[in-house]
């Protein structure tokens, strides 16, 4: 079981680099592995990512922002 986080190494939003410190964190602290998937350097991150978001978990508007975790394919 592979856990994903994607990130955004350079977003401008603090609250975006707060929720992703705080994700990370979470992993962390509980010795839960995971990868981090940078969307800012990859496109093939960031279209991978925004396709896979559940429809119950896409926002109305706009694309899905990082932080996003995902388990496996999931």
């Amino acid at each position: 079981m592979v856990i994903k986080v994607y990130i955004a190494s350079s977003s401008g939003s603090s609250a975006i680099k707060k929720q992703q410190q705080d994700v990370i964190g979470f992993l962390a602290a509980n010795k839960i592995e995971f990868e981090e998937c940078d969307i800012v350097v990859s496109e093939d991150n960031r279209k991978w990512m925004r396709e896979n978001i559940p429809e119950n978990s896409r926002p109305s508007t706009g694309n899905p922002l990082p932080p996003q975790i995902f388990n496996e394919e999931q």
